[in-house]
């Protein structure tokens, strides 16, 4: 009988899982896939030759991650690699937008645009700097972050205080127009932004755009030596030195409750698993509360909030290999790593406002990536393994593009929207579709059966808009690990701070866990002295 049992063998569910076997406790994972890694995984499934990442690929949040870097997983044989330049946004003209690790090569690149962009590129890193250490710590650790967020208010009075903070919660089309003369610096703000579900009028979208964009900027986008799972397989090894169990094809159907408490599992092959101290869950949040645990052990009113919780947009990835680089236009795309492609701010504006209206857009905003550019070793010298996702809806009402995708994503729609893509991407790189050797694709339904915790490839376990973050996250009055059923621990993306491959839900579930095992020994602690005090002897 393990002290715990971990449903999810995800980034988050195998950190959690290392941080109580490393303080001791016997923990066992169960993952419902064949392999663990949930959105961290890669494969050759698209060419022999080539590695494809089959979710997420770049890391900033991992490369900032106090948590990961507590772990110390470079001794686990963990390598980290960078493309020659971090991210590119280029246009149909030939102009092109760079981030680059070097501040002076970004800032040169904005002041094409126009003179005096590069010095106000500058102004948001020197706000960066100031805050970051702060602004770091009260994201990575569990809600409400007290004491980081009273160093950050200090923090940010030095540098700007109600002005700073103001500029933080603007929607990222506003903030661009305010900070910048030209389109390039609103670009790299806007395409960062939309890594996540925030249109460019979405409050609050300036300050994600603005925190992607200077962790590009400080830690680059890198990527893990050999593909995205040499990280799974790196946090897979610590687990098991520290004598964890991984179970895979263990799929686990729902959480038993004895009086009250979590105190297990049981499988889809009817084996029960009983956690001494806490079962934690690496699950998306409605599957977790409507499916396995059930109504009847949890409050009317949150039953009630999960009517209201919204998941982020839908993705759709189309995975290539490249018989040659891609051809781009712009001659400084070619050394990104990530390329974001929309033919301005309006073109990102339109995208998202098709989403809104449950429509695919005919011109997928697409986040395109140059993997053998960030690490030689995915492909054969010469070629390219590539990569691009763009999002839709989840629930699809009309095709913008008039070609009569339905959103059932049968071969046809399949074949169509990566059709589409590619074309979107030849606005950007003429010859493109020349160069592919195969491609893949992956629908929104394909996305979630490799993961189930990725509701049509939704990817950050819950829209990362305001009114589902902090405390809100992921219902109203939460914010924290802890579930109404004692016993049970949220370790997933649907918790503070969500998405992103930084480990932090997890850490925090783990540590809530212990803490929550050690109370009431320090009671009973507490009390032994206090009659000891009183009496002078042990009583």
């Amino acid at each position: 009988m393990p002290d715990a049992v971990v449903i999810g063998a995800g980034p988050n569910g195998l950190v959690a899982a290392n941080i109580l076997a490393a303080a001791g406790w016997s923990v066992q994972v169960l993952e419902e896939q064949p392999e663990p890694g949930g959105a961290v995984r890669h494969d050759r499934g698209v060419d022999a030759d080539f590695v494809n990442d089959l979710f997420s690929s770049f890391y900033p949040l991992a490369a900032a991650s106090p948590v990961l870097s507590a772990l110390h997983l470079e001794d686990h044989g963990l390598h980290w690699s960078h493309a020659p330049q971090v991210l590119a946004h280029p246009l149909s003209d030939g102009r092109c937008a760079v981030l680059d690790r070097r501040i002076d090569v970004t800032a040169d690149s904005l002041d094409a645009f126009a003179p005096g962009d590069g010095a106000a590129w500058r102004r948001l890193f020197a706000l960066w700097q100031t805050v970051r250490e702060d602004l770091l710590d009260a994201l990575f650790t569990p809600f409400p972050p007290v004491r980081s967020l009273a160093r950050l208010a200090r923090t940010l009075r030095t540098a700007g205080g109600l002005r700073a903070a103001r500029s933080l919660i603007l929607p990222v089309r506003r903030m661009g127009e305010e900070e910048f003369r030209g389109e390039g610096g609103r670009l790299l703000l806007a395409g960062n932004a939309l890594h996540a579900d925030l249109a460019p009028e979405s409050a609050g979208s300036g300050g994600f755009g603005w925190l992607m964009s200077m962790l590009g900027q400080t830690y680059g986008f890198p990527v893990p030596v050999g593909g995205s799972g040499a990280l799974t397989e790196a946090l897979v090894r610590r687990l098991r030195a520290h004598g964890g169990e991984l179970r895979c094809g263990e799929r686990v159907e729902n959480v038993t409750v004895r009086d009250g408490r979590a105190v297990g599992v049981r499988t889809a092959s009817g084996e029960s698993v009983t956690a001494r101290r806490a079962v934690l869950a690496d699950v998306a949040v409605p599957v977790l509360y409507q499916q396995l645990v059930g109504p009847e052990h949890l409050p009317a009113q949150l039953m009630e909030d999960l009517r209201r919780f919204q998941w982020d947009f839908a993705t759709f990835k189309v995975d290539w290999a490249l018989d040659g680089p891609v051809p781009w236009r712009a001659e400084r795309a070619c050394r990104a790593g990530t390329v974001h492609l929309a033919d301005g701010m309006d073109e990102l504006t339109r995208f998202a406002a098709q989403i809104a209206m449950h429509q695919v857009p005919d011109r997928p905003f697409a986040l395109f990536g140059q993997m053998t550019t960030a690490d030689a070793t995915r492909s054969p010298a010469g070629t390219e393994s590539a990569w691009a996702y763009t999002h839709v809806p989840h629930d699809i009402r009309a095709d913008a593009g008039d070609e009569g995708i339905t959103g059932k994503w049968r071969p046809a729609d399949q074949e169509r929207m990566a059709d589409r893509v590619e074309r979107q991407v030849e606005q950007f790189a003429p010859g493109f579709r020349a160069r592919v050797r195969a491609r893949r694709v992956l629908a929104p339904p394909t996305l979630q059966a490799l993961d189930a915790n990725l509701l049509d490839g939704a990817i950050n376990g819950g829209t990362t808009n305001i009114h589902q973050q902090l405390l809100f996250r992921p219902v109203p009055g939460t914010g924290r690990p802890e579930t109404p059923l004692p016993g049970l621990f949220l370790a997933s993306a649907g918790a503070h701070p969500g998405g992103g491959v930084h480990g932090a839900p997890g850490a925090n579930a783990a540590r809530s866990a212990l803490r929550a095992h050690r109370a009431p020994a320090l009671v009973r602690a507490q009390r032994l002295l206090t009659r000891r005090d009183r009496t002078g002897h042990r009583r």
